[in-house]
């Protein structure tokens, strides 16, 4: 049996938490989406109710 804990998505301007079964992993993080997995390169946000997270770069 797997433990689920939730963590902060690895996103730094994501206020989002995710499970850490269910999360989009990249380079050893956990994140909530493909979105702040990739960095945002498209300027989208992770769409997530009350987030504004995108690339600040």
């Amino acid at each position: 049996m797997t433990t689920t804990s939730e963590v902060k998505c690895a996103c730094e301007s994501c206020l989002c938490t995710v499970y850490t079964d269910s999360a989009v992993q990249k380079d050893g993080k956990l994140f909530c989406s493909e979105a702040c997995a990739n960095g945002h390169i498209d300027g989208t946000g992770c769409g997530h109710a009350g987030c504004k997270c995108h690339n600040h770069s």
